[in-house]
């Protein structure tokens, strides 16, 4: 069906000024009506049945029925909201208070209770049932089918009925299609200025996401609007009822968990110590709030808020004086009273005083009609839709019928009318409000499958924000990065930038792989002490340092994976560690060391903790150990991952999805210091074999991860005997036909060919190459081999060398690489461009950013 064509507010006084009493189905059309009354009139003229019934002003009934019987009973609160509930909606819907007893499935003693106190209670549905309009004037009813059942006993015997709608249909105007809601929102602050705020409403969802950015917005230019947050958004309000929450969280209750409440107090804490457990952080905001909740137990709810309030600097007596509405002032604070305050301030609506002036700010799904000249419509999608009442004292039908002519009526308010909506959020189509496909002939999935004008981005308002002072001085120019730094970068260079600008917490991950790369470079400079010392004392040393980030029913596992750390890399060492420093000069000792400090003994082995910055080259970081003069080593305390994934994950062009430069940079700076030779950079995971040690079968080789460097460029080590004897320790059939064909033959075979760059197996024997190379195999080869399977063998095999080494193409390859990303880092340093959301490879991989809140979607 179309939409009907709503008749506005001069129409309908036309069709009902000659009445005595006009009733209407809400306030705001009764408003709006009265506001052209142009003859004298004694007493009401427009008005709906609640204020006939009850005065004009009314008070929320469910909240006043719910005080009452709280007080009067000691029913569970949730009981009796949801039996208060089902009392006044079948007492709507019906017209009788206690015809909810006539359904079974929904009567119990709250029930039946709540219906008893109601029958006492000058409720507004209470009146509604005892008033009835006098018959000595003329009536005029606007919108019947909109009234309810109980509204309609008001109505005499005779009156004239006026319909809302016209014969006409209505023809919406375009739905305006933005990319965001910031979008949408900055479009309603340039618009609304304070001049124009009392003409202008804006329809959105009341607890959606529009209703806290139009509200910050507003407040942030200093725009007047009322109908916005209500008593239970009041800061302090939820500050407090937070921090008695706080207080029963027990012991693993961080920091990060009360920052709320210490910003809302104007207390800080370092953000190192957000992720540390409150017990464990000496600091006097802590400190008032340990003391705080220590003593929660012994203090009424008025104690709390008062101390609260004291702290806060501020005087809270309209929650004082609600918390005596529910008798809670005197009771002591407990758990349980703290959920069943949360529930009533999330359950109603708290009346307030507001100032009604500035922009209206009306309720999509609690508003039929707005009367201001510009009404903006915000989102529109689902959550503009009621969820239907599934009662049995419901006509369903009835019911939506009531909501779709209100939702017609809302989309028609004000001479302007503007829908606001995005298409797409978070990568899905947003969908429309269900009643529009019931109201549009056409079909359609999102709002520009309708009539739509697209708004793209517009540039940022050079004329608003913070103002920008030049400082004199010139940027400093970054040279060098660190492995962390490139992975960052990569990924996303926002994401890197807010991490060089904000301060991050010590999170205990990183906490305790600072430990157990202490212990391993301590070890490697005394083994003899550690071994001479009490294994559980070095456990209990770690616990002591991690202690404010676990709870003590932690510690036994906590206490088992120390041990097995401890002592698998002491077996490590003791194994496969260095035999000599000889062929290293010395290293300047930086940092400190955990164990040093606890044994009171050094750590200066040039073999450890080996710094390195190198300004030709653009690298810097740390070598964990010099295992041998081609051999450098780094502890891993996470998962392991296969060689394959090291070196993909170093991959350039296009970088990975989950960018780790770590091998590549640190044997791209250390093939400098050792030119022309082979080198290892091994990982050594050595939290992998865990389990198998509980088990007693554990192999320290299935903790180690080794990266190759080949000093050579690929196709010449395609040719060389490495890559010849790789073969023979091959497939079958592989290792058959080269042990037919010879080394002097296999060089002869590959020296004209050139290794296809591809690494998919389908390219690589479709290509020139796999023709030649097995032609070439087949002719120096006997038929008591099967060359044709062992060439394709010998090309797997090749292929499997590349994606597992590098090659000396592959480190100058990352050596441009990491000169481009310099250049391009210090020119968004210099203020060029901006530092992009994106990396490279695209979209960044949401799991390894560390700041996904300041990465704004649609922000590139």
């Amino acid at each position: 069906m179309p939409i009907r064509s709503a008749k506005d507010a001069a129409s309908l006084y036309a069709e009902v000024r000659d009445y005595d009493l006009v009733v209407t189905p809400d306030a705001p059309l009764a408003s709006a009506i009265n506001r052209r009354l142009d003859r004298p009139h004694f007493g009401t003229f427009a008005t709906t049945p609640r204020r006939l019934a009850a005065g004009r002003r009314e008070q929320a009934e469910d909240r006043r029925a719910f005080l009452e019987i709280v007080r009067q009973t000691d029913h569970d609160w949730k009981a009796v909201a949801y039996a208060v509930g089902n009392v006044l909606q079948c007492w709507e819907h019906t017209g009788r208070l206690g015809a909810v007893l006539e359904y079974d499935a929904y009567v119990d003693d709250a029930t039946r209770e709540v219906v008893e106190v109601m029958r006492t209670l000058r409720t507004t549905s209470k009146r509604l049932t005892e008033y009835a309009i006098d018959d000595g004037g003329s009536v005029a009813v606007v919108g019947y089918d909109q009234l309810t059942e109980l509204e309609r006993g008001v109505l005499p015997e005779a009156f004239d009925r006026v319909d809302l709608f016209s014969g006409e249909a209505f023809d919406p105007p375009p739905f305006h299609v933005f990319e965001s809601a910031t979008d949408i929102v900055a479009a309603l602050r340039d618009t609304i200025t304070t001049h124009n705020a009392d003409r202008v409403a804006v329809v959105l969802d009341g607890g959606g996401k529009y209703s806290s950015l139009v509200e910050s917005a507003f407040e942030a230019a200093g725009i007047p609007f009322y109908g916005g947050p209500g008593f239970a958004d009041d800061p302090h309000h939820r500050t407090f009822v937070r921090l008695l929450r706080l207080c029963f969280r027990g012991s693993d209750a961080t920091v990060g968990d009360a920052a709320p409440i210490l910003a809302q107090l104007g207390m800080d804490v370092p953000t190192a110590d957000r992720e540390r457990r409150l017990a464990a952080v000496d600091h006097p905001a802590t400190e008032w709030l340990r003391t705080f909740r220590d003593g929660v137990g012994d203090r009424t709810f008025a104690a709390a808020l008062d101390a609260y309030a004291t702290e806060a600097g501020v005087e809270l007596d309209r929650l004082d004086e609600e918390l005596r509405n529910l008798g809670l002032a005197d009771a002591p604070v407990t758990a349980g009273a703290v959920d069943r305050l949360a529930y009533y301030l999330q359950t109603y609506e708290v009346p307030v005083d507001r100032e009604n002036e500035g922009v209206l700010l009306a309720d999509a799904k609690s508003s039929a009609y707005v009367d201001r000249p510009v009404v903006f419509h915000l989102g529109m999608g689902e959550e503009w839709t009621h969820s239907a009442p599934q009662r049995p004292w419901v006509d369903t039908e009835t019911q939506f019928a009531r909501y779709v002519g209100d939702f017609q009526r809302l989309l028609q308010s004000g001479d302007r009318r503007y829908y606001l909506v995005q298409d797409a959020a978070g990568g899905e189509p947003v969908t429309p409000c269900l009643y529009l496909g019931d109201l549009l002939d056409e079909e359609f999935e999102r709002f520009s499958d309708l009539d739509s004008v697209e708004h793209r981005p517009r540039p940022r308002s050079t004329g608003a924000g913070f103002d920008r002072e030049p400082t004199g001085v010139d940027p400093e120019t970054v040279g060098t990065v660190s492995q962390s730094t490139l992975n960052s970068y990569v990924n996303s260079p926002r994401d890197y930038l807010f991490g060089r600008l904000l301060d991050t917490p010590d999170r205990e991950r990183f906490v305790e792989g600072t430990l157990f790369h202490d212990f391993a470079e301590f070890y490697v400079n005394h083994p003899e002490a550690v071994a001479a010392a009490d294994t559980d004392a070095l456990v209990d040393a770690m616990l002591a340092e991690t202690e404010a980030f676990s709870s003590a029913a932690d510690e036994p596992l906590r206490r088992r994976k120390y041990r097995i750390g401890l002592e698998l890399i002491a077996e490590y060492l003791d194994e496969e560690g260095p035999e000599s420093d000889d062929f290293l000069t010395a290293a300047s000792g930086w940092g400190t060391n955990f164990f040093a400090e606890h044994f009171d003994e050094p750590v200066d082995s040039p073999l450890t903790e080996r710094w390195f910055e190198d300004d030709a080259l653009g690298v810097k970081g740390k070598i964990d150990l010099v295992r041998a003069p081609t051999a450098l080593l780094d502890y891993k305390s996470g998962r392991k991952k296969r060689t394959a994934q090291v070196v993909g994950d170093a991959a350039v062009d296009p970088p990975a999805d989950a960018p780790n430069f770590q091998a590549a940079l640190y044997l791209t700076y250390y093939r400098s210091v050792r030119p022309n030779e082979r080198l290892e950079f091994t990982f050594f995971h050595f939290l992998e074999p865990m389990a198998d040690v509980i088990a007693g079968d554990a192999d320290l080789g299935d903790a180690l991860t080794t990266v190759t460097y080949h000093p050579v460029a690929f196709d010449e080590y395609v040719g060389s005997r490495d890559a010849y004897e790789r073969l023979l320790d091959g497939y079958t059939d592989c290792r058959e036909t080269f042990e037919d064909l010879g080394y002097s033959a296999y060089e002869q075979v590959v020296a004209p060919l050139t290794f296809p760059e591809t690494t998919d197996k389908g390219e690589l024997r479709d290509s020139e190459f796999a023709e030649r190379f097995t032609a070439a195999v087949d002719a120096e080869t006997s038929a008591a081999v099967d060359a044709e399977k062992g060439a394709d063998q010998a090309i797997r095999e090749l292929n499997g060398a590349r994606r597992r080494a590098f090659f000396r193409e592959d480190l100058d390859a990352f050596e441009a690489f990491v000169d481009e990303r310099l250049d391009e880092l210090n020119a968004r340093r210099a203020g060029e461009e901006r530092f992009p959301v994106d990396g490279l490879a695209g979209e960044p991989n949401y799991r390894r950013v560390d700041n996904r809140d300041l990465l704004l979607e649609g922000d590139r």
